[in-house]
């Protein structure tokens, strides 16, 4: 390939100074080796430069480190949201994540080798850096404050019970009153069989249809004792007729039936048996009332101590958005704390980011200028090699055509020539042809 080409010859002599002799047999092997074919160092066009050996074996173990970085970042994260996952399960998590940390940063580094890398690309790649570095950054970071965000979320928890607690014990008051129309009442009402305020309702309820169904029963037997005013009435011994003897009038009997019928469509024995059990009801409720003061208050009590134990059993302490809130909140209760956790950022950021950040603040290196040059001799020779299979095919062209000229005219000529012979012939057979008629009238004449 034209990028392999040796930029001089490989039998040249080197120079007499040996510190000066390019290129410099790389070492073979060995750590700094790795370290620097993990950001794509050409170790072929490092021995044309080799001071800068150092430089990027040094900048090969800043992408090592920053991989194990976010690998002992994931663990930890996994290791503290994440309790209950198998130790193996962890440390396969991690490894992953070093293996996509480092061919990230890998990347990152080896596509700003060459001078044909500009600023803004650099500072694309530093902005993708620093996203990778804030999410490595969090987990090790919690594990700083560790100690502090437990405290805070224990605080914050502990406070967010009471205020439950607070809100059940005001919402739901000794006598069972109901406070529906209180503000934020709503959703902390309890229901506790057996409330006073309930049985009074009850009570209450028991009263008025009472009322309403005495109204109707007092209003029945009204009507009932009307009929049966008139049914004595009409049958009274005064208004007796013989038939055979002495029997009641057929008005008497009409109105035996009205006051039989009446009774039994106006179901006024049914409505009395309701009424009495109600009355019955009313006795039972005004004792349970009676001893509900007692016995409300401990079943109150339990019901809000089990609502609360379920309010606290709720509530989060290990999620990854329950210990960043607590972080926010210590960094903003104190100064000092929030001074640390910024500088623990910028210092973890930029331990994360340390690869770009590196070659954006050093600029191109003569390994660069070198690489640099090779890509313009590629290009070249890559340009010129098109140009010489250009003009070889521009040349291959120009032989076909002649030789589609040349025969071309090849068998022109032969189409001609045989135009010719056949032109020749059909001349020989018209002259035949008349010699023969000439022939014939000739001897016509003589005859």
């Amino acid at each position: 390939m034209a990028t392999e080409t040796p930029l001089r010859p490989a039998g040249s002599a080197p120079l007499d100074d040996p510190g000066t002799g390019r290129p410099v047999p790389a070492p073979s092997g060995g750590p700094g080796t790795r370290l620097r074919r993990l950001i794509g160092v050409d170790e072929a066009l490092l021995s044309w430069v080799p001071e800068e050996r150092t430089r990027y074996t040094w900048y090969g173990a800043l992408v090592l480190n920053t991989a194990l970085l976010g690998a002992l970042s994931m663990s930890l994260a996994l290791g503290t949201f994440r309790s209950d996952l198998p130790l193996a399960a962890v440390l396969g998590a991690a490894a992953v994540w070093f293996w996509v940390v480092l061919a990230m940063d890998s990347w990152l580094v080896s596509s700003t080798h060459g001078t044909a890398v500009k600023k803004w690309s650099l500072t694309l790649r530093l902005f993708l850096s620093v996203l990778l570095g804030l999410f490595i950054a969090e987990p090790i970071l919690f594990q700083i404050f560790d100690k502090e965000i437990r405290q805070e979320i224990s605080v914050g928890n502990a406070q967010k019970v009471a205020d439950y607690r607070g809100m059940l014990v005001a919402c739901n008051p000794a006598d069972g009153a109901s406070t529906a129309d209180r503000p934020g009442c709503g959703r902390h009402q309890l229901k506790v069989a057996g409330s006073p305020a309930e049985l009074a309702a009850q009570i209450e309820s028991n009263e008025t249809r009472m009322t309403t169904l005495q109204a109707q029963v007092t209003r029945i037997n009204e009507a009932l004792d009307g009929k049966m005013a008139t049914e004595q009435r009409e049958c009274g011994p005064d208004r007796w007729i013989r038939r055979g003897g002495w029997d009641v009038t057929i008005t008497c009997e009409r109105a035996r039936k009205d006051s039989s019928s009446y009774r039994t469509t106006s179901k006024i024995d049914t409505y009395e048996k309701q009424l009495a059990g109600m009355r019955d009801k009313a006795q039972t409720l005004e004792a349970k009332r009676n001893r509900a003061s007692d016995a409300y208050q401990p079943l109150l009590q339990k019901t809000i101590d089990d609502k609360t134990r379920e309010r606290a059993a709720g509530l989060d302490s290990q999620g990854i958005l329950t210990r960043a809130h607590a972080l926010h909140t210590v960094a903003g209760s104190d100064g000092f704390a929030l001074f640390i956790t910024v500088v623990l950022h910028l210092l973890l950021v930029s331990l994360d980011a340390l690869p770009v950040l590196a070659k954006f603040m050093s600029g191109a290196t003569m390994y660069d200028r070198v690489l640099g040059a090779r890509f313009d001799a590629s290009r070249r020779l890559y340009t010129e090699e098109l140009q010489v299979e250009q003009a070889c095919v521009r040349m291959e062209h120009d032989v076909r055509r002649h030789r589609v000229e040349q025969d071309t005219a090849e068998r022109k000529r032969r189409t001609e020539h045989a135009h010719q012979r056949a032109q020749a012939e059909r001349a020989a057979r018209e002259r035949t042809e008349l010699e023969e008629r000439m022939e014939r009238i000739m001897r016509a004449r003589r005859v």
